[in-house]
């Protein structure tokens, strides 16, 4: 599954180290063209590829929470403590 990814970052090294090698060419245009035609597209369609999979994950630790009975928390307070305190009286 990942071979076309590292078959294109490889394709973008040698873009880059022709790029940085020519005489016309500086090492500071290797690294953009590395980082612009190599890393920026890979990085986004591994993460696009990975959707799927995140969220099956998701459904299934929902789907566990829900057998086991626990229910998130859908607010943003800090959980409170399950007894009440006691309160004394004067």
């Amino acid at each position: 599954m990942y071979i076309v990814p590292i078959g294109w970052l490889y394709v973008a090294l040698m873009m880059a180290v022709a790029e940085a090698t020519n005489t016309n060419g500086t090492v500071l245009g290797g690294i953009f063209t590395f980082l612009l035609y190599g890393l920026g597209p890979v990085s986004l369609v591994v993460y696009l590829m990975g959707a799927p999979g995140r969220r099956k994950a998701l459904k299934k630790r929902e789907a566990a929470e829900q057998a086991l009975g626990l229910q998130p928390d859908a607010g943003s307070h800090a959980p409170t403590d399950p007894a009440a305190p006691v309160r004394e009286e004067a």
